[in-house]
């Protein structure tokens, strides 16, 4: 896949938007698993604005949970957009806090918890671009290289 790769838009260090046809194709990077998860929530948030122009006056709490690093990745996108549905709000920066792995009786349950920055929505100052329905498990994977963590996945628009 990696010699198919056709990247149509990036934001350095962050992530790159791949070709896909009908949807956003997110890579998203990360030189460890928290700043993989920050990457991916400021990759969404992006992709429906220009983060450079979101200046955070505020920030919220978001906590996901998962069975595998995938759902959790989704949940994990899953809540943050949560933020602007319901709140009508953008984020342009995203902290991991903490990063937990547990034994629970059906198995492991991951958790990710962090601070979304963001402030209210407004078009003219912060450039609209495509509206994000929900996260999706189309394509998603996510992989450990020698030097950094990447997720793929689509976001439905």
């Amino acid at each position: 896949m990696e010699g198919e790769e056709r990247v149509i838009y990036t934001l350095p260090g962050v992530y790159d938007s791949l070709e896909h046809t009908g949807d956003v194709y997110i890579k998203a990077h990360g030189r460890d698993i928290l700043e993989l998860f920050e990457n991916s929530g400021l990759a969404l948030f992006d992709t429906m604005v220009d983060v450079r122009r979101v200046e955070g006056r505020t920030s919220r709490m978001v906590t996901a949970e998962g069975y595998d690093l995938e759902s959790l990745l989704y949940k994990w996108l899953e809540e943050l957009l949560v933020l602007y549905y319901s709140e009508n709000i953008v984020c342009g920066r995203v902290v991991v806090e903490e990063f937990t792995v547990r034994r629970s009786d059906s198995g492991v349950n991951y958790v990710v918890s962090g601070r979304a920055y963001c402030e209210e929505f407004n078009p003219v100052k912060h450039e609209p671009r495509v509206e994000v329905k929900s996260p999706t498990y189309s394509l998603m994977r996510i992989i450990k290289s020698e030097n950094e963590w990447i997720a793929y996945f689509v976001l439905d628009i």
